[in-house]
């Protein structure tokens, strides 16, 4: 039962040692804009891959679309439009998304 704590401590230490390693070599560097405008959509692009990869689900060859994380998405998305705040557009998001799992008792 050792080993999966095992493992996610050296995961700890190591994912650690790569940021702080990556910190201490960028720091007083100056940056290409270019190189500059792609690290800010980078965290952009990764919340995008992980909500996608979260609607479609893949299921013995066959693609589903996961209702209740679309409808959760796509209020997310109009919260964050009307509001600009973060908190609110999570909470309304994971709020319809429970509703709509509810309604279809899925």
């Amino acid at each position: 039962m050792a080993e999966p704590w095992i493992l996610i401590i050296v995961l700890c230490i190591v994912t650690f040692l790569s940021r702080l390693i990556g910190v201490e070599m960028m720091s007083g560097r100056v940056l290409n804009p270019t190189l500059r405008l792609y690290f800010n959509f980078v965290p952009i692009a990764i919340m995008v891959a992980l909500i996608v990869d979260q609607i479609f689900i893949t299921n013995h060859g066959s693609s589903y679309i996961s209702l209740p994380i679309l409808g959760g998405a796509i209020a997310a998305v109009l919260m964050i439009k009307v509001t600009r705040s973060f908190l609110p557009t999570v909470v309304i998001g994971i709020l319809v998304g429970l509703a709509i799992r509810y309604w279809l008792h899925l």
